[in-house]
């Protein structure tokens, strides 16, 4: 089973940039995407039915802002949109499909690069989603967490750690967080196959930064603990270029 999640940063303009030819290509059973700036009467659900998806939306109701979707090829058993706090909801951040002895989320992390008020609004989110998780653990059998957190966890993940380190994405709080998040029985499941350094998944639009890969690693698929026997492999899809993000693949057995 294929798991690819991708911020798209904007469905209708990664469509224009051949998106649609890409998703026939890599052929995943899940996609999970993130930043689909798109409402119901705003996302084509048709397209991607005729390639044989399932497809459902958790759009923010600001339009045009952030929301996420799910697309499967296997129906799910369940389908939960938003986890219940309003103010995440109303944003579009979270949506889960549960299928027989795993469970899919898509997970929109807030950014705080905006300012002091969005930064807060961050290190609210880390303290609810965290404690969100940790009793969705406990009645789901195996769960998938794909999505763009927003933080780099360790220097590796990012081109320039020293001049970053007071960054949103990178501050000691948010890394802090993560360890603690992956300490609590959570696989980042491209550093279980991969240690190299310079593999990113984000890049600013700024300076020629993709071209130099000068990047980020925000968006990840972590796997609870019990799923580690089934994780077969995991890979950065840098060639997709529909976003300032690109793909970032799982294959469970």
């Amino acid at each position: 089973m294929k798991i690819i999640t991708y911020n798209v940063n904007g469905i209708r303009a990664a469509l224009t940039k051949g998106f649609s030819g890409w998703l026939t290509a890599a052929n995943p059973d899940v996609l999970c995407l993130q930043e689909i700036k798109a409402d119901e009467s705003k996302f084509d659900k048709e397209l991607f039915e005729q390639l044989g998806y399932h497809v459902y939306l958790h759009p923010a109701i600001k339009k045009g802002y952030s929301g996420v979707a799910i697309l499967s090829k296997h129906k799910p058993r369940h389908v939960e949109t938003g986890c219940g706090i309003t103010c995440y909801d109303n944003e579009g951040r979270v949506l889960r499909a549960d299928f027989n002895d795993y469970s899919v989320m898509s997970v929109y992390m807030p950014s705080g690069s905006s300012g002091e008020e969005r930064q807060s609004f961050k290190f609210q989110w880390m303290d609810d989603f965290h404690g969100y998780v940790s009793d969705l653990k406990q009645t789901l059998p195996g769960l998938i967490i794909s999505g763009d957190y927003n933080i780099c966890h360790q220097p590796i993940d990012i081109h320039n750690p020293k001049s970053n380190a007071n960054s949103s994405g990178f501050l000691p709080e948010e890394r802090n967080w993560m360890t603690k998040f992956v300490g609590s029985g959570f696989i980042d499941s491209f550093r279980h196959f991969n240690a190299e350094p310079h593999n990113y998944t984000w890049w600013s639009y700024r300076a020629g930064a993709r071209n130099k890969n000068l990047g980020w690693r925000i968006d990840y698929n972590m796997a609870t603990e019990n799923l580690r026997h089934r994780l077969k492999r995991a890979a950065i899809l840098t060639e997709a270029k529909h976003s300032d993000h690109c793909p970032v693949l799982l294959e469970v057995e």
